[in-house]
This record gives C-alpha cells, structure tokens and sequence, in this order.
C-alpha cells in the first residue's frame, strides 16, 4: 500500500516514522523536493520580524503622524509578545484542520495585508487592528515553523532550524537597518517605508501556496480502525504516544518558562542597550553600533547552536553556557560600561542565542508533528507572556533609581533561572512521555 504523503505510521513504528517531507510525490522533482521546501522556510522565517522592527525604526513618524500619545505607543511596542502569546495558540487547530504549509501561507498573506493596509489608516484604531493582524500572521509562522522543519527534514533538524533561526535575525535586522533610508528613496513618508514590507510577505506567501497545492496536505477521511495510516497533525492513539494533556509535562513547561526568560532578556537588550551605553559614557552613535552588534552576532549562531544542540543526548549544558555569557556580559555592564563595550555587548550578543537553542529543543521534544505542534504553541504562548515584565519592569527601576545599577542586577538575576529551566528542558525526554 503506498502511503499519503500527509500520513504517519502509528505504534511501534511511530517512533522513527515522521514522514522525510509532503511533497515526496513521483510528479515532483529533486528541486520541489529540496530545494523548495528549504527556499520556502527561509523566505517565512525572514518575514516574521520586519512588522515589528520596521516600526521600531519609523516609530518617532508614525507616533506624529498618528498624533499617538506615549501610553498608545507603549502598547503599540508591548503588542507584539501579547499578540505571539494568545493568538498562536489558534496554530495547532488550523494546521490539523488545513495542514501546516496552508496556514503558514495564509499567515504571510495576513502579513503582507495588515502592512500594506496599516499605512493607509488614518486614525490609530484602524493602524492598531491591522498591526494586530501583520503580528497574527507572524504568531502562526512562530509557533508552525518547528512543526514545518520536523515534518519536512526530520533527518536535519538541527541545521534547518539553524537556518530558519538565521532568517528571523537576519529579516529583523535587515528592516531594522533599512528601513529609514528605503524611506528616503521612497520620497521621505514613513506610510510609504512601512507599506513596503508587504511586498516581501506577499513574495514569500507565493511559493508557500505553490508548497501547499502540492503537498496535498489538507487531511482526507479519518482512517479505519486497522489502518497504519494517521493524520499528520493529529495526535497519535498509539500506546507510545499517549495523549497526555500537555499542562501536565514537565519537559513542556520547562521550554516554557527556559523560552520566556531568553525572550524577556533579547527584549531588554534591544530595546535598552543603546541607553544603557550611552548613559554609562558612550557616544550615541557607537551605542547604536554596539546594539547592532549584540543583533548580529546571533546571526552565524543561529546555524552553528542548532547542529551542535543535535549531537547532544542532553542540551542542558548549552543553555547554562548561554547563561554565563550573559551573566558576564551583565557583569561587565555594572563594573565598566565604556571601558569594554564591546567585550559586553559581544557576550550578551552570544548569551542571545538562547532562541534558536529553544526553538531547536522545541523540535526535539516531540516525537510526532502533532506533539510538536503541541508543544510549540504552549512553550512560545506561555513564553511570550512570561516575557512581558521584564522590560516594563527594567524600565520601571530605571526611572525609579535614576541608574542602570538595579536593573542590570535583575537582568543578571534571571540568567540563573533561565539556566536552571535549561538544564530541565534539555534531558533526552519528550512530552508524550507524560508527567
């Protein structure tokens, strides 16, 4: 019997059976099979940021041109982590009911709608409802990609979710460092500069639809009782893979809180280290410098942590190292901040990497798609809203002490839980293995 390409082998098998990819199909060629799917993930993966830091960059604009206040803009920044936490909780659901490459396609057309839509609002609701659409899209990408990478390169999870990882911080980086002069080539209007992003999702929803079609991955008829056949996104009956509600796995709460605290500290650093460097003695413009540099150096990171992650029984010991990078990086921060900026700036930039170590884990702690589908909407959801304190929180000592002392103090605090929840997360279990 040929089996679907959308199925899995249930019971004894189902342990080393997640299908190589969808579109193993005798019509598509070597390209279709490789090539494409691998061009796909990556043209998803650099448009899951450039909503966010687009703004970033063009923030000062948009708040005149929209006559928003301080407090509208301190939502408008706090929106993406609460948009990833709730509404990629919908991504498991959808994907069983349609097939991951279909909401992954639908989620970069939601993308490139709300950034070609939001500009031409002239009022902050409307700009507010169609950011909060641009970042639905990017919530359904976030929490679909390790199940994207599992079912299509199970045999290369590590180096694909290295080069997805690579991706998102390229795309952030590139929109962040583009922006502002592609909207002086444009004619100087920052509607015209944030709209422009759209044409970027829109290009990488077209060959996702392309995926789609040919993956045939909309699931058929529930198979019989003696079929080895199963749905893909679907949880597996096997008495290998039981149900288990996934509030009840240690392994899935662990990534959770391991991924919150990494995102609260990544936030931080973005969003404070140029004022941190500049109050401590740096000139503005090498205070930009060295925020980009904690940016980039994620960048050949993303590739090489996940192959390593891979080859480990246990990647418990990666997230600790991640987290002493950061705790000297703090170190240095509170002793001398001019003095080796760049030494700081270099090892906080290291510790940083803890993402694509998480998205990687994510990818190992399952056995199934269903189970990383699971597992990644609750360890990025409960993540993300983790996440959210923290820099209210930085920012709120900051303006109580006058200094970066408390602060950085508390940012070098957190390292230890993130390495402790590392530790847990890392041992060789998965959450079908229940409490």
């Amino acid at each position: 019997m040929v089996r679907r390409e959308d199925e899995y082998v249930t019971g004894p098998r189902a342990l080393q059976s997640v299908p190589p990819t969808p579109l193993r199909d005798g019509r598509v060629g070597a390209w279709s099979r490789r090539t494409l799917p691998t061009v796909c993930l990556v043209l998803a993966a650099f448009n899951l940021r450039p909503a966010v830091t687009s703004l970033g960059a063009l923030l000062k604009e948009a708040r005149e041109g929209l006559g928003m206040g301080g407090t509208l803009a301190g939502l408008l920044t706090s929106m993406p982590a609460l948009c990833f936490a709730l509404l990629g909780l919908a991504a498991p659901r959808l994907a069983r009911r349609w097939g991951p490459a279909t909401v992954v396609c639908a989620g970069l057309t939601a993308i490139a709608a709300g950034l070609a839509l939001r500009p031409l609002m002239p009022g902050i609701p409307g700009f507010l409802l169609l950011s909060v659409l641009a970042l639905a899209g990017i919530a359904l990408g976030n929490v679909l990609m390790p199940v994207v990478v599992k079912r299509w390169f199970p045999d290369r999870v590590g180096p694909m979710t290295g080069l997805y990882s690579m991706a998102v911080a390229a795309g952030a980086g590139v929109a962040s460092a583009v922006t502002v002069p592609l909207t002086g080539a444009l004619g100087g209007g920052w509607r015209l500069g944030l709209g422009a992003w759209a044409v970027v999702a829109l290009a990488a929803a077209l060959p996702w639809a392309v995926v789609a079609r040919r993956g045939a991955e909309r699931p058929g008829p529930a198979p019989a009782r003696h079929s080895t056949a199963h749905d893909p996104m679907a949880p597996a009956p096997a008495p290998d893979a039981p149900a288990t509600p996934i509030t009840r796995s240690p392994v899935a709460w662990a990534l959770a809180v391991f991924f919150g605290l990494q995102a609260s500290g990544a936030y931080v650093v973005m969003g404070w280290m140029p004022q941190i460097f500049r109050d401590g003695g740096v000139p503005a413009s090498t205070a930009g410098v060295l925020a980009a540099l904690t940016m980039t150096v994620g960048v050949p990171l993303s590739l090489v942590l996940p192959r390593i992650a891979v080859r480990m029984r246990h990647q418990g010991p990666l997230a600790v190292a991640l987290a002493a990078f950061g705790l000297a990086g703090y170190a240095g921060l509170w002793l001398a901040p001019a003095a080796g900026a760049w030494a700081w700036a270099l090892l906080l930039g290291v510790a940083n990497s803890s993402f694509p170590l998480a998205l990687t884990m994510i990818g190992m702690r399952a056995r199934t798609g269903a189970g990383v589908a699971r597992l990644s909407a609750f360890a990025q959801s409960v993540g993300y809203l983790l996440s959210i304190p923290g820099p209210l929180l930085v920012g709120g000592l900051y303006q109580r002490t006058g200094g970066w002392g408390a602060p950085i103090a508390l940012l070098a605090a957190l390292m230890v839980p993130q390495a402790v929840a590392g530790m847990l997360a890392g041992r060789d279990r998965a959450v079908e293995d229940g409490p």
